[in-house]
């Protein structure tokens, strides 16, 4: 994994049986994300897509949640790009907590214009930024 964001468990952050809520790791995955992307992309801004007609929407997460996380825990959140497609990519994840996994899924970027309002192939430099990220020969992805 290339990217390694963390946060801090907060009291509020804690559902009614004191674990943090299920719907906090997600958001914990998407400050990763967003923060994963600026540093790939340094011009992605996603509070201000209309500035670019092309911007990227989040389509699909999927997570596998693998141990409950208590408050005040650091939680490392471990980002690296996966399958590039034509107008998608997914974002791949882990969270742990020292070495313990506590959740682990990915989420799906796809390409859209926000000109047209209608998803949209990625740019060229966009696919080769996120394709050398995993490793894959630019261009091979389909």
């Amino acid at each position: 994994m290339s990217f390694v964001h963390t946060e801090r468990v907060r009291f509020g952050d804690l559902d009614a049986n004191r674990h943090l809520n299920n719907v906090v790791f997600l958001r914990y995955f998407e400050t990763a994300r967003i923060a994963y992307l600026r540093e790939l992309v340094p011009s992605h801004d996603p509070a201000n897509p209309e500035a670019d007609a092309f911007g990227l929407i989040f389509a699909e997460c999927h997570i596998n949640y693998r141990s409950p996380v208590l408050f005040d825990e650091e939680v490392a959140v471990r980002c690296s790009i996966g399958n590039v497609k034509r107008s998608s990519f997914r974002v791949e994840f882990e969270m742990r907590v020292g070495s313990r996994l506590v959740a682990e899924g990915y989420g799906v970027l796809v390409g859209f214009d926000y000109t047209a309002q209608a998803a949209a192939q990625l740019p060229d430099e966009l696919r080769e930024t996120l394709e050398s990220e995993t490793g894959a020969p630019a261009g091979s992805a389909g």
